[in-house]
């Protein structure tokens, strides 16, 4: 494979991406994609998992199979919501189509990647989903500071 270009965060700390898949190989080539970038990879394969981790685990992007068996990226992605520093969720699947985009896109999700992945697609859609993210912490931070000078 060729060497993928690096992400860049602009950050002194390495951001962390989730991926959450029960397949092995959907891990494995996303390990190969950003092993040239300063991207921390980790890995879970159901729900469950994914949502300890992202409790313990200030995570900036997960990308997420559509379907965790038991759960969907639909739970996964209401199940962020409610967390202080939500993820930008990025879904994946062998079937995405312009249905499931519109629908994820709907609910909130940042993109839908098709798979096999495509590895200048996925570093394309974890930096602008890193962007997004980055830029609502820095929102959420100045309208606390705002706040905290109102008072």
């Amino acid at each position: 494979m060729r060497k993928q270009p690096a992400i860049e965060t602009n950050s002194a700390e390495a951001a962390t991406v989730l991926s959450v898949s029960p397949a092995e190989e959907d891990h494995a080539l996303l390990e190969c994609i950003f092993s040239h970038s300063k991207w921390k990879l980790r890995k879970t394969h159901s729900l469950a998992s994914a949502m300890a981790f992202l409790q313990a685990q200030r995570t900036s992007v997960v990308l997420c199979e559509t379907d965790l068996l038991p759960g969907t990226w639909r739970d996964l992605l209401a199940q962020t919501t409610r967390l202080t520093y939500a993820p930008t969720v990025i879904v994946s699947s062998r079937l995405a189509d312009d249905r499931l985009w519109a629908e994820a896109l709907n609910l909130g999700a940042w993109d839908v990647l098709a798979k096999p992945f495509n590895g200048s697609e996925v570093l394309q859609a974890v930096s602008a989903g890193w962007r997004h993210w980055k830029n609502q912490q820095e929102g959420a931070g100045f309208v606390t500071k705002l706040m905290r000078a109102a008072v």
